[in-house]
């Protein structure tokens, strides 16, 4: 468990949320500890995810897919490809 999950669980105990003294805790800037936990802003790594046009599940299947149609000799043109995602 990282620093923000644990301070995230420590807040969820809380009836009345004390930003500065779980962030001081945790080392974690105060701001950012408010504003993610209220759903304000995401982690670098979640706000990439949702850009991404496919999901992981998605991308492994097409890729998937692309080397089947390569191993029996019809690789797939990028416009077939863009048409299949």
């Amino acid at each position: 468990m990282d620093a923000m999950e644990a301070a995230f669980a420590e807040l969820d105990l809380m009836e009345k949320k004390m930003y500065t003294e779980v962030a001081k805790k945790h080392g974690i800037d105060r701001t950012t500890l408010s504003r993610r936990y209220r759903g304000i802003t995401k982690s670098k790594a979640e706000a990439y995810n949702s850009q991404k046009l496919l999901s992981p599940g998605k991308t492994k299947a097409l890729i998937k897919y692309i080397n089947n149609l390569s191993e029996r000799g019809l690789p797939p043109t990028h416009q077939m490809i863009r048409n299949l995602a």
